[in-house]
Parts: C-alpha cells; sequence; structure tokens
C-alpha cells in the first residue's frame, strides 16, 4: 500500500503537481495519463521511492516492484535467469549450486565427497526458498515476455536493449511485490506478449499503477485513472474504468465552464453595482462590499483546461548528397560466443525508405549502430557516400549527454547553431522559458524522445536512422512525429514494432535480420511489424 499527503512535485524550478493525497490499495489498478512531461514517471519514481519529492510525504508498506521508463536498465552483470531469480534473492543460491556442480565434476575423493555434502546443503536450502518452482515460474513469465529459452543462460551485457528490458519486466512481474509501478511496460514487446501481459496485470491481486500510451492496455486493465493536468497542476482522480472516466472528464470540463461563465457574469454584475454605489458616501460601505464579492467569485472559479499543446516538428531539407550516401558490406557481429548476424549487406540510396525487421535480438539496433558509426562491426566495411549527414535517433537517448542541459545539447549537436536559434527549435518543441536548462537526466522518457528529434531537425541530416522513434510519445505527439516524417525528403532506415509509424513511413523496401535478406516492401510484412 502507498498513500501521500499534500504531496509537490517539481522538475527544476517548474511546478507540476501539488496538494496530491492519495492512496494505492490492493485491488487499485489506476492508470496515469497526461501529457508528456506532466510529471508521471516522476510521481511514480517518488512513489518507489527512487527520489524524494519538493513537499510533502509519502508512506509505504509491503515490497514494491519498480519498473522505470528508462531502458538501461537490466544491465547488471550475471545471466538472464539470475537477474529474474534476484528478484526472491535466489540468484545468489543458485550461483553457489552451479559452482559446487563445477567442482564436483573434477573432484576425487575425499574432495569429492566433501563437494556432495555442500551440494545437498545448497540444494535444500534452494529448495526451502521455493527454488525449483520458482525457478519454473521465472522462466514462464520470461518466454511469456519474448525471452526465448536459448538466452537464459547469456550475460546480460551481451543482449539488446529490448531484450534487457523484458528481461527487467519479468523481473518484476516475478517479485510477488503487493505494489506494481509499470512505467511504460510494453515498449519492445510484441503482440502476443502485450495480450499476455493484459491477462497477467488485469488478474493481479496487488496494487498497480501504469503509465503507459497503449489505449488497449489501459481500457483492459485500469479500474482507476489518475489524470495529471499540466495546465492546473493538480491530479483528477476518477474511481472509473477508461471508457467512463473520458465521458466523466468531459463532462466535468462542460460543467467547469457553465460554472465559470455564470460566476463570471454574476461577478461582472457586482462589479458594475458595486462602481456605481461607490460614488456616493452612504454606500460606500454596501459598494465595497459588492466589490468583495465579486472578486471572491472571481478566485473561487475552477481553472478550465487548456488544449495541451504538441510539437511542431518539421524536418528541414537535406544536405546535398550522392546517389548513394551509404551502404554496408557483408558485415557481422558478435558478442563473446553469441552470433547476432553475419554477412549482411545494404545499399541506402537517396530518398529511399527502409525498415528492418526481426525477432527481438535479432541485431536490429546493433545493425543501426553500426551504420551510424556508434559501433564497429566484426567484419566487413560501411561506405560513406558523397555528402552523407548522418542523423541517428537511438533507442536508449545514447545520443543525448545526460549530464549536460536541453540548451547544451543541442548547441554540442550542430557547432555553426546560434543560440537564438537553438532555443526557437526548442520552442516548437515545447522547450519554453527556464526548461532549456534542465539537465536531461531529470526530464521524462517522451521529453527526451522530444530533445532527441530536435537534434536531427537541426543537423540538417540527409540519412535519418531511427530506433523505435515513437517510444514513450502520447498520442498527439506521435502523430506529428510521424506526420514529419512523411514528408521528409531524405533517406530513412527505421526500428519499429509500431504498425501505424511504419505505415505513415511508406517503405518502398526491408531488410530482415539476422539473416541479411532485402526485399521489396510487401503488405504481408506488415504483419511482421508487431511480433518483431
Amino acid at each position: 500500500m502507498i498513500s501521500t499527503q499534500a504531496l509537490e512535485l517539481r522538475a527544476g524550478a517548474r511546478l507540476l503537481v501539488k496538494g496530491v493525497t492519495v492512496r494505492i490499495n490492493s485491488g487499485d489498478r489506476i492508470g496515469f495519463v497526461g501529457r508528456n512531461g506532466a510529471g508521471k514517471s516522476t510521481l511514480a519514481k517518488v512513489l518507489a521511492g527512487e527520489t524524494m519529492p519538493a513537499g510533502g510525504a509519502v508512506n509505504r508498506t509491503g515490497k514494491i516492484g519498480y519498473l522505470p521508463q528508462d531502458p538501461r536498465t537490466g544491465d547488471e552483470p550475471g545471466t538472464v535467469i539470475e537477474r529474474i531469480l534476484s528478484a526472491r534473492d535466489l540468484d545468489q543460491i543458485s550461483h553457489r549450486m552451479r559452482a559446487v556442480e563445477e567442482e564436483m565434476a573434477t573432484a576425487q575423493g575425499e574432495a569429492l565427497e566433501k563437494a556432495m555434502d555442500r551440494y545437498t546443503r545448497v540444494e535444500h536450502e534452494f529448495s526451502a526458498a521455493g527454488g525449483y518452482a520458482a525457478t519454473a515460474e521465472a522462466e514462464a513469465i520470461a518466454t511469456s515476455l519474448g525471452v526465448t529459452e536459448a538466452v537464459f543462460a547469456h550475460e546480460l551485457s551481451t543482449l539488446s536493449g529490448g531484450q534487457r528490458r523484458r528481461i527487467e519486466l519479468a523481473r518484476i512481474l516475478f517479485s510477488g511485490a503487493e505494489t506494481l509501478l509499470l512505467d511504460e511496460p510494453t515498449n519492445h514487446l510484441d503482440a502476443d506478449s502485450i495480450m499476455w501481459l493484459r491477462e497477467f496485470l488485469a488478474k493481479y491481486s496487488g496494487g498497480l499503477v501504469i503509465i503507459s500510451h497503449d489505449v488497449n492496455l489501459i481500457e483492459t486493465v485500469v479500474n482507476k485513472v489518475f489524470y495529471l493536468d499540466a495546465n492546473r497542476n493538480v491530479i483528477d482522480v476518477y474511481n472509473l474504468g477508461w471508457k467512463a472516466y473520458l465521458l466523466q472528464r468531459e463532462q466535468d470540463e462542460h460543467r467547469r465552464k457553465k460554472e465559470r461563465a455564470n460566476a463570471e457574469k454574476r461577478a461582472e454584475i457586482l462589479q458594475k453595482q458595486g462602481e456605481k454605489m461607490r460614488a456616493k458616501a452612504s454606500k460606500a460601505t454596501a459598494a465595497q462590499g459588492m466589490l468583495r464579492r465579486a472578486e471572491k467569485l472571481r478566485s473561487g472559479l475552477e481553472d478550465v483546461r487548456v488544449n495541451d499543446k504538441v510539437a511542431r516538428l518539421r524536418f528541414p531539407t537535406p544536405a546535398p548528397c550522392g546517389k548513394t550516401p551509404l551502404s554496408g558490406e557483408e558485415l557481422s557481429k558478435s558478442y563473446g560466443s553469441l552470433e547476432i548476424f553475419t554477412d549482411v549487406s545494404c545499399v541506402i540510396d537517396k530518398g529511399s525508405r527502409v525498415v528492418i525487421l526481426g525477432l527481438n535480438g535479432a541485431g536490429k539496433t546493433t545493425l543501426l549502430r553500426i551504420l551510424a558509426g556508434e559501433l564497429e562491426s566484426d567484419t566487413g566495411k560501411v561506405e560513406q557516400g558523397h555528402g552523407l549527414k548522418i542523423g541517428y535517433y537511438a533507442q536508449e537517448h545514447e545520443s543525448l549527454d545526460f549530464e549536460r542541459t536541453v540548451l547544451e545539447n543541442m548547441m554540442s549537436a550542430t557547432p555553426d547553431l546560434r543560440e537564438p536559434e537553438a532555443r526557437n527549435t526548442l520552442g516548437s518543441f515545447l522547450f519554453i522559458g527556464d526548461d532549456v536548462h534542465k539537465p536531461v537526466k531529470v526530464l521524462s522518457g517522451g521529453e527526451r524522445t522530444r530533445l532527441a528529434l530536435a537534434v536531427l531537425v537541426v543537423s540538417a541530416a540527409n540519412v535519418l536512422l531511427l530506433d523505435e522513434p515513437t517510444n514513450n510519445l502520447d498520442p498527439a505527439s506521435r502523430a506529428e512525429i510521424l506526420g514529419a516524417l512523411a514528408e521528409y525528403q531524405g533517406s530513412v532506415i527505421m526500428v519499429s514494432h509500431d504498425e501505424g509509424a511504419v505505415r505513415s513511413l511508406k517503405p518502398e523496401r526491408v531488410i530482415l535480420l539476422p539473416d541479411g535478406d532485402e526485399d521489396l516492401w510487401k503488405e504481408e510484412y506488415f504483419d511482421l511489424v508487431s511480433i518483431d
């Protein structure tokens, strides 16, 4: 259970919400909704105890499982299964069992007997902690989330960002926590995994908080909605399901507008009467009373919701380049004994649109990083054509310096960019006033996405390499970005599990990993996007 008293949240000097007093009990399945930057992730982080609020207090009882939005989580040392088991402190026991097993394989005589005795004790400890049943449960959860058995014994450092994200989600669900705080849990999940997750969360008996732009997930799972209003700096609590919430929210806004109009009309009448009576000494006291009543009426009005602002994104005309600005020949990449892909070749023509498809872990992000020059291939080479100017969007926002401010990131991206121009571009992406001086590390996932795209806009790139560009975006911002991509005149190579994003791109070709097969785009390839 989690409860708050008069909670206040800020991002730097900017107020996010104030006066938040809520409870999250067992059986509550709450959806946090609101535009990017409204404070959803910040609130979840404060509730989880990861950071301190600007004011107020948070009380927690029971074990809490928190999945941050930052996809870098799950990068700890160890194997996949050890990471998941660590949620119940079973990883160390499992590690000791394997160590004893290795010792037994080489020991002889008395040393072997001692090793066997140690194994018996460790195995008993493992079983008492629910070891074998727990391991089976952990593997079942991981498999349901798209983590194949083949990678259970692999080191986390060898896996893709999408795989690590799935593993971290599996760990949280396996933890047995009484309260779950899940920030964008469907990122990097395929369609089957999302269906399984919906069913799992719908049956979850503990307290649950979900931050997601997946409307279907919210609609299926939540029984309460907390709307973070970025304009009014408050949280509107609706003890309703999703569809009932949408209807009630519109009714509330209609009520606010009507009440405000009536109150303003009464205040105006009182104001005029008070002004007339104030000229007469005998009625001065009554006049002052009327003016005070008018002021009280105006001050007591609820704010009417203002339509959320949306980033206005347009890519500039790309810099001139040759007929084939980018190509790769016989590329391969392995991490230790884990082969990602081999003998992959591709040619990116001027203005072409290419989608890379493959199962999670097939090497889509790795190939993009190699083409972007962020990673060296084991074999083969990348040829940069005449006039090539790459704009790389990383799904983990690796292109951003988390310790520098928003403005500093923009200025460093393009050396000849002047500060007024940088501020103008940032303003179109809703970074206004002091927002440009905020460190990137305090931004929400959606805000980091907007900043990374703003950097691409000023780069005048003629080849865009985009890795899941629609993750963490609210529907309005997503639509704006997809509209800008549709009008972009340069080349685009995109990795995405978002079918709408792929349709908006209108790809000409597809590269299928890990084999590296290249084909003209066909309608049936849309079926592979959500399986990605």
